[in-house]
């Protein structure tokens, strides 16, 4: 996947400035471990940290067409550059390397920036043409891979995470009132960084910038088209296009496994990655992995969000398909280890909490690092498909807010942030209904469509772009974080726009969630998984985890000084710390668990990153 990060100025030599660009491509090592590349030119800087997948030796970056001509740093993968690489050599372009870094170099001198357009895959890059001395940067359509700006008075720093762009002395770290709202909302609005005067790249998004000045330009847009397909014609598609999809994502000149925590997406993702790894003749069994907690199976108690355990499914599947299964079994003590906690907020940048769920992702990565470089994932598909409790429940459909924010409204982590005060201090609710107000408008509509359909056309666009969204930058942070590179096949664009499209009541005709996917699963999984409720990522429920963060927070709290303390005063966390375990929800980021977690990410975030916080 690698890293990218750099500096375009018309006002300095840069060729005078070179520390700070080294200095920013360096925070990204985690990205890239092997290797590393600058280009330096007079107005431009470019680096790279490179991870290295396709084309092993070949394809170090930055990447250069020539004497004067464009110069590439890329991240990502485009898994049709094989196709693209045939069509660019009949026109006559010439490759030195079998990587499809050079595809998208190639690609750019013969079509221009709409080649972007022909492009499938998950990627962020930054080109720089020296012959009209621009910069163009680009992101995938449902923004995989991040990328972020930061203009400053006589230039552009740019970078795959803020932390690159916040290591150039041009740039601050200050968090204002509306970054604090973002933080604590979890609404995640497409552009907004958190940190003041810095941007994200929006997905499916082409910035130019020149001695003119900067624009954007979407090259991309999910929009509303009739569905002509009968039901067992659309059935059939998805299921042809998922192979497609998984078969293609598997080229790599590196190991590739996957994550199997034994829910329909990932099994699926699983069975059809071992069915094309069979029909490729390929003599070693795919490595699936899961993550699991030491007494887990024994204390699970079923709840609102967890119907039962994932591991004795997660083992089905892999004996079904015939993958080789590896369990991480994970306790209390590898979940609150200062140094993995201190890794996921490097890593995220920011303290957006999902409770456990973050160290126990940061842990598996690490445990699948040790035996590959790239895997699968089943993210996307309760977006996409409508999987999420949200989806079902009449009143978080009709609610006039992010239908993610409704089950855990009283009992969740939003009734924990109006005990803690925080809710009204920020104005989360003015804050939470203006960004829904946006996202609405935004929202393609079929003509003609009203009712329920109209509706759920709007719940799934807003979770394939907000939520959805949030959850991928979390994974793609902390597997990157430990240099794994994680796909994401319920991405492909191909399969967004079919599904997208296709009426509620198709996705819904069995009376179940995610009836389009489980059908075009029958006879690939079990039918003990095809007909198993949607669980969440796995979360602890052991109740000594959250006793043990309530005991942080209390010794964090006896510092009179301590950073949390100018968002809550001691009395207002009081009330979460003397409530009986579990008063605010039980796991998820809406959970009392995870607000806590965020209130102590909050405070390491100010005292160890050096955040400077302004309301």
């Amino acid at each position: 996947m690698c890293g990218l990060a750099g500096w375009v100025c018309y006002q300095r030599d840069l060729t005078e400035h070179i520390t700070p660009s080294a200095a920013m491509t360096a925070t990204l090592v985690c990205r890239g471990p092997d290797a590393a590349g600058q280009w330096i030119s007079t107005h431009a800087s470019l680096g790279h940290r490179r991870l290295a997948v396709i084309d092993l030796e070949g394809g170090g970056q930055p990447m250069s067409a020539g004497d004067g001509l464009p110069v590439l740093s890329y991240t990502g993968e485009v898994y049709n550059y094989r196709e693209l690489r045939a069509e660019l050599r009949a026109l006559g372009q010439e490759f030195l390397t079998d990587s499809d870094t050079e595809v998208v170099l190639r690609g750019y001198l013969q079509w221009g920036e709409q080649f972007v357009e022909r492009l499938n895959g998950i990627y962020a890059f930054a080109l720089w043409d020296p012959r009209v001395e621009e910069l163009l940067l680009v992101r995938d359509r449902m923004g995989v891979k991040p990328l972020y700006y930061y203009p400053t008075a006589d230039g552009l720093l740019f970078g795959s995470e803020p932390k690159a762009i916040l290591e150039h002395p041009d740039a601050e770290a200050v968090v204002d009132a509306e970054g604090l709202r973002e933080v604590f909302s979890i609404v995640k609005t497409p552009g907004h960084a958190v940190f003041r005067g810095m941007r994200e790249l929006r997905p499916a998004t082409v910035l130019r910038y020149g001695r003119d000045g900067l624009t954007e330009r979407r090259y991309w847009k999910l929009r509303a088209q009739e569905h002509t397909d009968d039901l067992d014609t659309t059935v059939a598609t998805v299921r042809s296009l998922l192979e497609d999809i998984v078969e293609r994502q598997l080229v790599a000149d590196v190991t590739v496994g996957t994550l199997l925590s034994g829910g329909l997406d990932s099994s699926a993702v699983t069975a059809l990655a071992a069915r094309a790894l069979a029909r490729q003749g390929s003599p070693a069994a795919l490595q699936a992995f899961s993550v699991d907690f030491a007494g887990h199976e024994a204390r699970f108690e079923r709840n609102v969000q967890w119907e039962d355990p994932d591991t004795p499914y997660a083992v089905e599947v892999a004996a079904h398909v015939g993958a080789e299964h590896i369990v991480v079994e994970l306790d209390n003590a590898d979940l609150l280890d200062d140094g993995v906690r201190s890794a996921v907020l490097r890593a995220q940048d920011l303290p957006v909490s999902t409770g456990d769920m973050e160290y126990s992702l940061l842990l598996l990565c690490r445990a699948l690092k040790q035996r590959m470089t790239v895997a699968l994932s089943g993210e996307a598909a309760d977006e996409l498909f409508g999987g999420y409790t949200w989806f079902h429940d009449p009143e978080a459909v009709h609610a006039d807010t992010f239908p993610w924010h409704h089950p855990f409204e009283q009992a969740g982590g939003i009734g924990a942030l109006r005990a803690l005060g925080l809710w009204d201090r920020l104005g989360l609710g003015e804050y939470v209904k203006q960004r829904y107000t946006e996202a609405l408008e935004d929202v393609p509509r079929l003509a003609g469509e009203t009712g329920l359909e109209a509706r759920m056309r709007e719940v799934g666009y807003l979770n394939l772009t907000r939520w959805e969204n949030f959850l991928l930058d979390r994974k793609d942070r902390i597997s990157m974080a430990v240099g794994l590179e994680v796909r994401v096949p319920f991405t492909d664009h191909r399969l967004v726009e079919y599904v997208f499209n296709t009426p509620w009541a198709m996705k819904t005709f069995d009376g179940r969630e995610k009836s389009l996917l489980r059908a075009a699963m029958r006879g690939v999984l079990p039918d003990s998984v095809l007909d198993r409720k949607k669980n969440p990522y796995p979360s602890t429920q052991d109740s000594r985890y959250e006793v043990a963060l309530r005991a942080r927070l209390e010794q964090v709290l006896r510092d009179p000084a301590a950073p949390v303390l100018r968002l809550v005063s001691a009395e207002e966390v009081r009330v979460l710390l003397d409530a009986p375990v579990g008063s605010y929800g039980v796991g998820g980021p809406w959970s009392a668990r995870a607000v806590l977690e965020r209130l102590l990410e909050f405070n390491a975030w100010v005292t160890d990153y050096g955040v400077r916080v302004v309301t």
